[in-house]
């Protein structure tokens, strides 16, 4: 077909020619264009540099620092550390560790290990009191190396670490790890007193039974009263002001609850009815080591005869035969301080003790009828 000027149009075969060569020049273009988006996809995943190397160091240990502290188990900073090796390197710096928990350094004795161990001798070693004093206890008590456990106590104690000096004063009381001769009743109510100066609760109602009983102090029946007072004042301003809505529903659901079966210590006598206070990872610690070894029951660790003390959150172990004090009126439960034993009491051995000679009466009267 011819136009005016004597031009002809193309037939339709070299019109479809024409069009096939313009889809595949821009098909092609197109596979280049693919090609090229995958060699940069493929060096921005082997050869650019993670961003994660681009943050200092200081910063790293900063937030890290800041992850121990409010840690709420020891997995917290441990699945942290094992993401790479330099958060793993980081991690074990003395500042992200002397910053450590109480929590973050609970390590239960089921999961005792020597990579746990290790790591509350770094903590230790960082400068954090909490480690030294868990350490310590689980050393003199459970691994029954007294002369470090004891060390390590002292150097929390020296930090001024209430529970540190309380501990301490118990071994001082009696004697522990060496002979009765080995008591100081003048150290122990030292370091009772200084202890209850930093606000431990367990320090005041040991040295409000020491003033009241004369032991290791002149007695001053009017100063003990006031001490015990102001234990049993600290008790229920930790159950009025809890630290977590948890304890405070915990709180509240106890307080509405009947009986005083499970009420705490001292309390009861003034008309109050709280939860048992929450015993220190370190307590918890020997309560299960103890308990996987053969249970807390007559026999100890280490020696027979050797036994524990009967307030169930308490967990220590005598180091000698009879070195804990005994109920005066049953001789069947031991405690290792009078802390101990006036919590017990309350809590449990008021509805279960009674006198020697019941037993004994009721022993030869099995004996007249057989």
């Amino acid at each position: 077909m011819r136009t005016r000027r004597g031009l002809c149009y193309p037939g339709l075969p070299q019109w479809e020619a024409q069009w096939r060569a313009v889809d595949e020049g821009q098909a092609g273009r197109a596979r280049k264009r693919t090609r090229r988006l995958h060699r940069v996809g493929r060096r921005t995943a082997a050869e650019w540099p993670d961003l994660f190397d681009t943050i200092p160091d200081d910063l790293v240990v900063s937030i890290l620092s800041k992850l121990s502290a409010s840690a709420a188990s020891p997995s917290d900073l441990a699945s942290v550390r094992i993401t790479c090796k330099r958060l793993d390197g980081l991690g074990s710096s003395p500042l992200v560790l002397a910053t450590a928990s109480v929590k973050s350094l609970a390590v239960g004795a089921r999961n005792w290990t020597e990579s746990a161990h290790r790591f509350l001798k770094q903590c230790a070693d960082a400068g954090n009191l909490e480690a030294c004093y868990m350490l310590g206890m689980i050393r003199f008590y459970c691994l029954e190396s007294r002369g470090s456990g004891a060390a390590l106590m002292a150097r929390a104690a020296m930090g001024s670490h209430a529970a540190a000096l309380y501990s301490l004063a118990v071994i001082q009381f009696n004697g522990s790890g060496g002979s009765k001769r080995d008591k100081d009743l003048g150290a122990g109510v030292a370091l009772c007193a200084r202890a209850a100066v930093l606000g431990h609760v367990d320090a005041l109602r040991e040295l409000g039974h020491c003033l009241q009983d004369g032991y290791g102090v002149r007695r001053n029946v009017a100063e003990g009263r006031r001490f015990l007072i102001q234990a049993n004042a600290r008790e229920l301003a930790a159950v009025l002001n809890p630290s977590s809505p948890a304890a405070a529903a915990a709180a509240w659901q106890h307080h509405h609850r009947d009986g005083l079966a499970s009420g705490c210590s001292l309390l009861s006598d003034f008309g109050c009815n709280v939860p048992a206070p929450e015993a220190h990872p370190a307590n918890r610690f020997m309560v299960e080591w103890f308990t996987s070894r053969g249970g807390a029951g007559e026999s100890g660790p280490g020696e027979e005869g050797l036994r524990f003390c009967s307030h169930g959150g308490c967990g220590r172990a005598e180091t000698r035969r009879h070195e804990f004090r005994r109920c005066s009126v049953c001789g069947v439960v031991n405690y290792c301080s009078r802390a101990c034993q006036a919590l017990h009491w309350k809590l449990a051995h008021k509805a279960e003790c009674a006198p020697m000679e019941r037993w004994l009466d009721a022993a030869g009267g099995v004996e007249m009828m057989n």
